[in-house]
């Protein structure tokens, strides 16, 4: 069992490394924002998968980022171990504008992203994001 620190991650700290994250989502770089043996659990639609090792992380990041991604962080919240943050995307495919949203769970250990848990709500295309529009209209953006 693991030892949980009892303090909040310095709300600076956690904005840093929220950016430095989106950065990586942005490049397909994964820089060093990772501990050598991050965990990565994925949760697209309809599926679920586990990573762990920054090389392993990194081959699959390099086939799934698009390139030229727009990644915007909406928001981040310190938690007693890391932190969790939002990220809304944006990328071209195929001349079409694509869109996504994510919740990211962060824990920090020795400053890098230990654990980065992603529930991801999938690829948004213009027919996807009209119907929702008719559909489910939305109170907040």
């Amino acid at each position: 069992m693991r030892s949980l620190e009892t303090t909040v991650l310095d709300d600076a700290k956690a904005q840093e490394l929220s950016e430095r994250l989106a950065d990586v989502f942005r490049t397909a770089d994964i820089g060093d924002v990772f501990a050598a043996d991050i965990f990565f659990d994925g949760h697209p639609p309809f599926w679920r998968f586990q990573l762990r090792g920054r090389d392993d992380f990194a081959s699959w990041l390099e086939g799934y980022s698009p390139n030229g991604a727009e990644v915007t962080v909406v928001r981040t919240v310190p938690t007693v171990t890391g932190f969790v943050t939002e990220f809304v995307g944006r990328h071209e495919e195929d001349g079409a504008e694509i869109t996504d949203r994510k919740i990211l769970l962060c824990e920090v250990r020795d400053g890098r992203i230990a654990e980065l848990i992603v529930y991801c709500s999938g690829a948004w295309d213009a027919e996807l994001r009209g119907r929702h529009a008719v559909e489910a209209p939305l109170l907040r953006p």
